[in-house]
């Protein structure tokens, strides 16, 4: 899966003459929290996010009149508080490689190029989003992960297991353990019930089945403090 296919094409922008307050209305308007900044001819110059606006806000103890305040901050230019050089990735990046460069960054916004020319944003929601269809989240069916050596071969005998109890796998996705011979692969299976798929994984001495489940509904969050 690559950048082009989760990114939001033609992203909200600023410029570098765009004051502090017009950013923030751009943010409240489109529900944003990132703004990609151009130049006067059009280029990506740098990105102004959220923590940005807020860090260079007085504080609510400043002894200011709100009127100060707003000239103030009329004449502040992201110019002035912007992120350059920016970070950027192309459309055929793969998404794994996207939120590879973020983690190792701590950014959650990646402009997305197309030479010289913006054409998208992805960020860490996007990758959020991907993780949960990839996991196959809020569908109905079998959940199941299992533990298994990283070898050859593995994957074909647990898909056939599957097959076998009458499953269909409708997701599944693997991550290799710390030790670097270990992975776990989590799996929603459609068409077996629990115990037809726990009986035919259990068979099987290289599988170390971990959690098994069937999900009926999705989940939802737990309120507190209400």
């Amino acid at each position: 899966m690559l950048v082009q296919e989760r990114m939001t094409g033609n992203p909200i922008t600023a410029t570098v003459n765009t004051s502090h307050s017009e950013a923030v209305g751009l943010m409240r308007q489109h529900r944003i929290r990132r703004l990609p900044v151009l130049d006067l001819a059009g280029r990506l110059v740098g990105i102004v996010v959220e923590k940005d606006i807020l860090s260079t806000a007085p504080s609510p103890a400043t002894v200011l009149s709100i009127y100060e305040v707003h000239a103030l901050l009329s004449k502040l230019r992201l110019a002035d508080i912007m992120t350059t050089p920016v970070l950027t990735v192309t459309e055929d990046c793969p998404v794994e490689e996207a939120a590879r460069i973020m983690i190792a960054h701590r950014i959650g916004c990646l402009p997305v190029m197309r030479g010289d020319a913006l054409v998208g944003v992805i960020t860490e929601t996007d990758i959020f989003k991907t993780l949960a269809e990839a996991l196959g989240a809020g569908e109905p069916g079998v959940r199941i992960t299992v533990r298994t050596q990283r070898q050859r071969g593995v994957l074909h005998h647990l898909t056939g297991h599957v097959a076998d109890a009458g499953g269909a796998i409708a997701s599944m996705l693997t991550i290799n353990e710390p030790d670097g011979e270990h992975k776990r692969v989590t799996l929603k299976v459609l068409g077996a019930r629990p115990d037809q798929l726990q009986a035919a994984l259990s068979a099987y001495a290289d599988l170390d089945l971990t959690d098994l489940r069937l999900i009926e509904k999705p989940f939802e969050p737990l309120p507190l403090g209400v």
